[in-house]
């Protein structure tokens, strides 16, 4: 697989290789997201534009507190400039003893792609290396792995393997070993796992699921991973429903349900034991945000439920749920309402708090991806839930994809990017606080080796 991905890479360097010497390792001069549109079925807006750098719920973790090295790494995905929408994989950190952020690094150049769906995830190990798992699309261009040549460094990064793989998902567990959900393409959007102990090699492959086509957010705690996924009838995307959930707590060796029985994999049709909510019945779509766990260690999920797959007015309501086994009983309840159905957010569970951050409030950009940033809070267990604070308004572009880091510290708690939801525009990124009373904007000017970021609210 390398020695193709090498020679792949040897051909291109040909033609374009100053860009590409240029480009690897390379530090960038500030932080500037990715713009992207796709229009598909549309009515007031394109199916989703705007910022992109930290799309999307599928690309997870992207971002890992370290108590070790006292800093946020996160990767996203972005540009040179703020007029550039060629995609380069980005890794950067938040420092914070010195509260500051250095140049961010290009870990790999996607040479000339410009789509969102090839941003990564990362990784860190017990001996503080960092791995960054960046998307690929098919056999055209593999997925692939890069290893930071030192620990804790975000200096340099070496590709140690490649794969057939889109939207990686990769999970530590407590004695080290890797645990890599992602999707592969076959007659439609396949649910693949594997496992290494060292991010080169892998083994244990299985194929959970593969009918019609799935898209998934996982998580893992413990020795527990948990995966939870949508299908799309006859491999449409804008028809994905239904919610399912499996689960292994044996490092993969065997999957079950979400109650603990045992079940075969793959799965081969619609109707199966792991199916939590028939959506479909009830001619209802299902847009996964995220997934964490409660206090006993039962999944609970983020989605935004809507009944129409174009943007606009007519899909009123879109209704963002919290989607929880509680008593032996599997519960949705209604969080708040949103304009578009990739208005995503991240979902914090805590003793006795549960908190919601996303993109919840009507934006600049009336019926456009995102909007201002809002946070929620439910003291009951997602059973009732009250708006906490507004952490953006008055903004000049919707704020899209707000993101939860793996450990979140309360100094660097969330962050996503905005960006014009209707036109090309600049993309920034921001990121709060534990508190959600403060908003900074990370620099988009470094000209030392350490800036801080500006706050805005």
């Amino acid at each position: 697989m390398i020695g193709k991905g090498l020679f792949a890479l040897l051909i291109w360097f040909v033609f374009n290789g100053t860009e590409l010497l240029f480009s690897q390792n390379q530090r960038i001069d500030g932080y500037y997201g990715l713009w992207y549109s796709q229009a598909g079925p549309r009515d007031s807006s394109f199916r989703f534009s705007g910022a992109a750098a930290t799309f999307a719920s599928r690309h997870r973790p992207v971002a890992i507190y370290s108590p070790e090295a006292k800093k946020t790494y996160f990767v996203y995905g972005g540009t040179t400039s703020p007029s550039e929408r060629h995609l380069l994989i980005m890794i950067s950190y938040y420092d914070h003893r010195l509260r500051s952020f250095p140049r961010p690094v290009v870990v790999c150049d996607k040479m000339g792609v410009r789509e969102p769906f090839d941003n990564a995830s990362l990784s860190i190990d017990f001996q503080g290396f960092i791995r960054v798992f960046v998307s690929g699309r098919n056999r055209t261009r593999p997925g692939q792995i890069y290893k930071s040549v030192k620990p804790y460094s975000i200096d340099s990064f070496e590709i140690v393997a490649e794969k057939e793989m889109i939207y990686p998902q990769p999970w530590r567990t407590g004695d080290g070993e890797l645990m890599l959900l992602y999707s592969r393409i076959a007659k439609s959007e396949e649910l693949i796992f594997e496992k290494s102990r060292d991010g080169m090699t892998w083994e244990g492959r299985k194929n959970l699921s593969g009918f019609g086509g799935h898209l998934q957010v996982s998580a893992m705690k413990g020795d527990k991973i948990v995966t939870a996924f949508n299908y799309m009838p006859e491999n449409n995307r804008d028809r994905r429903t239904n919610l399912y959930i499996l689960q292994s707590v044996n490092k993969g060796e065997s999957w079950e349900t979400a109650a603990g029985d045992k079940i075969e994999i793959p799965l081969k049709s619609a109707d199966n034991e792991a199916l939590i909510f028939d959506f479909e019945a009830e001619g209802k779509f299902v847009y996964l945000c995220d997934i964490n766990f409660d206090k006993n260690t039962n999944p609970v999920v983020l989605a935004l439920i809507s009944t129409e797959t174009r943007p606009g007015p007519s899909g009123k309501p879109r209704e963002w749920c919290i989607i929880h086994l509680k008593s032996g009983v599997w519960r949705v309840t209604k969080v708040c309402e949103s304009m578009h159905n990739f208005d995503k957010g991240s979902l914090y569970i805590s003793d006795d708090e549960w908190r919601i951050i996303g993109p919840s409030e009507p934006g600049p950009q009336k019926y456009g991806t995102g909007g201002e940033i809002a946070a929620w809070v439910s003291n009951d267990e997602g059973m009732t839930w009250r708006k906490m604070a507004d952490l953006t308004s008055g903004s000049m572009y919707n704020h899209s994809f707000v993101r939860r880091p793996v450990n979140a510290n309360k100094r660097f708690y969330a962050f996503w990017a905005d960006g014009d939801a209707d036109k090309f525009s600049p993309s920034r990124l921001y990121y709060t606080d534990e508190s959600c009373e403060k908003v900074w904007m990370m620099p988009e000017s470094i000209k030392g080796e350490m800036t801080k970021a500006r706050r805005i609210r």
